[in-house]
């Protein structure tokens, strides 16, 4: 089988670990930037270009594709799936998860439990926004952060409002979310490919910060999830429509709150804290979807 990796670094881990499972299993595969693909789009036949020559069918495609980069990111996805290659992340479901605001809106259509959240561009009454999610503390988050950038906790009332002033100085959308005590700082990142969780760590901030991104200092462990937390997170996964996802929730008094559902969840920390081969999992799983055929489809709209 021939694989790309869509990644504009082949040097990080996740990148080079995929690389490795797949070389492996014997496959053909290659790192292929993403910014440096173009497109044919006008044509009867859909192709990709890469560094001055058309690329040769691929039968399946890895995305990692950063945050800075989801627009074109998404461009060069759907390409390829007009393309009849499988991709193990669809366009239509990096989409989703890229939007916090959407991918909570479809979370909690779901009935999945989430932490009270309020959304505001510019609102006249600070208070009443602060009060809707039950007073402070609040944790106050804008829509375009990642690894804990853009995530404030405002452990007063005066404090959130000042926060969610300056927010709106900015022009910045966010939102502002209830802080949950009894997590104590910790979180659960669940991988989740296809339909189980074949890895589970525990993740707590480093003293004196309330973000436990491994990113902010923060350390893992493995941890053994109950069966709500494990079908919690496989639902939120197959909510977003995604095949492989890092979903990530709090512990808390009324059951497992789901914070985010990361579609290029990173394999680093969740290896070296389970020593499970999260990557050669994930080639197994392409392995059995190409062959089968059973994601093999055009992408219509």
């Amino acid at each position: 089988m021939k694989i790309g990796i869509l990644s504009r670094n082949p040097k990080l881990y996740s990148t080079s670990r995929l690389l490795e499972e797949a070389l492996a299993s014997g496959h053909e595969c290659r790192v292929i930037d993403t910014l440096k693909c173009y497109m044919d789009i006008s044509s009867a036949k859909p192709s990709v270009w890469y560094r001055g020559q058309e690329l040769e069918h691929l039968d399946a495609i890895i995305p990692r594709i950063g945050a800075s980069v989801t627009n074109y990111g998404t461009a060069v996805i759907r390409q390829f799936e007009m393309m009849d290659t499988y991709s193990l992340v669809g366009s239509i479901p990096l989409g989703r998860s890229r939007s916090k605001l959407r991918a909570l809106q479809l979370l909690s259509r779901k009935g999945l439990g989430m932490p009270a959240t309020g959304f505001a561009h510019d609102v006249s009454n600070t208070r009443q926004l602060i009060q809707l999610v039950g007073g402070a503390p609040v944790v106050v988050k804008l829509l375009e952060g990642t690894q804990g950038r853009g995530v404030v906790l405002a452990e007063t009332a005066k404090a959130a409002e000042s926060v969610i002033e300056a927010f709106k100085e900015l022009g910045a959308d966010f939102l502002v979310q209830e802080f949950i005590k009894e997590a104590g700082g910790s979180d659960v990142r669940c991988f989740v490919i296809g339909s189980k969780v074949v890895a589970a760590m525990e993740r707590t901030s480093a003293a004196g910060e309330f973000r436990s991104n491994l990113h902010r200092g923060g350390s893992a462990r493995l941890t053994n999830l109950t069966k709500l937390e494990r079908r919690t997170a496989i639902k939120a996964a197959q909510t977003m429509g995604l095949n492989v996802a890092g979903v990530d929730i709090l512990r808390s008094d009324r059951g497992p709150l789901v914070m985010e559902v990361n579609s290029s969840p990173g394999l680093k920390g969740i290896e070296e804290a389970t020593g499970v081969n999260v990557a050669g999992k994930v080639i197994e799983f392409i392995e059995s979807h190409v062959h089968t055929g059973k994601s093999k489809r055009r992408v219509k709209g």
